[in-house]
């Protein structure tokens, strides 16, 4: 089953959201800040990362740029995780390397949508 990647500083939405992932099926790794996601990135080799834009150290605008300029992740799939869906911040987001986007909070069947369009078998 495929792994993915949850970047996301807040506790409760990291644990909301493995545990109905994993319930699911995938295999779940977690990171708390955009330099822990990009050294996951590398060394988990997730076949999906859920970035939240909003966190310490690097945020995930940064964090993105940085795993998508990496040649050997450039091709990993990363959706954009962000509560504050602004005018703009989808387009944001793309430009710093996102493949997609989404809001919290999470509403699961969009977001497995989302995911399932980039998963191999998906």
């Amino acid at each position: 089953m495929a792994k993915i990647l949850i970047v996301e500083d807040n506790e409760m939405n990291r644990d909301m959201l493995s545990r109905r992932l994993e319930r699911r099926g995938f295999t779940v790794v977690m990171a708390v800040d955009g330099q822990q996601g990009i050294d996951s990135a590398r060394s988990e080799k997730p076949d999906l990362v859920l970035m939240d834009m909003s966190l310490p150290v690097k945020d995930g605008w940064t964090a993105t740029r940085e795993i998508k300029a990496d040649p050997e992740l450039a091709s990993l799939p990363v959706i954009a995780l962000t509560a504050h869906a602004m005018e703009g911040d989808r387009e944001k987001a793309m430009a710093a390397g996102c493949d997609d986007y989404d809001t919290k909070p999470i509403e699961l069947p969009r977001l497995l949508e989302k995911i399932q369009k980039f998963l191999p078998n998906g």
